[in-house]
């Protein structure tokens, strides 16, 4: 058994992520479905058990990946994650990135009259609390699966720039695992999901290959957007189309959005170039 699991390592990338894609269903789905039937009523419950135990399944397996076809069980320095001083420091500039980079659009939109910023509520400490824990939850979950397990993957088998724009259009099309009908109405997030695929990539080549500022700077926009959605603190205006403001009120759905996170690409691509010629 041990000696066909190691030949995995031998096998190509798409190989090697398909077989791990359905190992992972193949212990999530006979667990997941008694959850779908017997709390079908309560949708946002299952969601975050199921979501929950995926993960939970995800990370198990990563280790048995590890230990089992590449005889490595250090993955987490692998990808990163290795729990060094530097990694928090980047951890938190790239909070503070993605927190500045949403006030900024915002402010600017409520300097042009698009927005109007409200007063918080009684709740905000508790928005801001909640908000912090759900985008580090989510940031961590992705990043590991995007920069982490994908791009360690990709980059065994092919050159650096193939890499880049694989995992940054995979990244954007398994946002759109939804149907057509909402595919085609919030298709303008497409291009500003490759372009972010594409910042986190250059943001942890930026640092040594670091997987902390790429966490920072996914859960500080995911942050940012959830106090000012969920606390209610924007008013839109009206004076210009959704289009440019962001459809559905998400701001990575407009022109302003892509134009604030291709600012923040390019910085992340003149890191990278930095790094490169010292």
């Amino acid at each position: 058994m041990a000696f066909y699991l190691t030949r995995i390592a031998s096998y190509s990338a798409p190989a090697r992520l398909v077989i791990f894609l359905l190992a992972l269903l193949s212990i999530w789905l006979p667990l997941a479905i008694p959850i779908y039937g017997l709390l079908k009523n309560n949708p946002n419950l299952v969601t975050i058990l199921t979501m929950g135990l995926m993960f939970v399944e995800f990370l198990i397996l990563l280790h048995f990946w590890h230990q089992k076809v590449y005889q490595n069980p250090h993955w987490l320095n692998r990808y990163g994650l290795d729990w060094t001083r530097q990694n928090g420091i980047d951890l938190l500039n790239g909070l503070s990135i993605g927190l500045l980079l949403t006030l900024g659009l915002f402010s600017l939109e409520t300097i042009l009259g698009w927005v109007v910023i409200k007063t918080s509520s009684e709740f905000f400490l508790q928005i801001v609390i909640e908000g912090l824990l759900s985008a580090l939850g989510i940031a961590f979950a992705e990043e590991l699966l995007f920069r982490g397990l994908l791009l360690d993957e990709l980059g065994q088998d092919y050159a650096p720039k193939i890499v880049l724009w694989a995992d940054a259009l995979i990244f954007a099309l398994l946002h759109f695992i939804k149907p057509i009908e909402e595919i085609i109405r919030t298709f303008p997030t497409f291009p500003a999901l490759v372009l972010l695929g594409l910042t986190l990539v250059w943001a942890k080549r930026s640092c040594s290959k670091r997987l902390g500022i790429c966490i920072g700077i996914h859960a500080g926009l995911i942050w940012a957007y959830y106090i000012f959605n969920v606390g209610k603190l924007l008013q839109y205006t009206g004076q210009v189309p959704p289009w440019i403001t962001g459809i559905d009120n998400n701001p990575i759905a407009g022109a302003m959005g892509l134009i604030f996170l291709a600012i923040l690409a390019i910085s992340m691509r003149i890191r990278v170039r930095g790094k490169l010629s010292i």
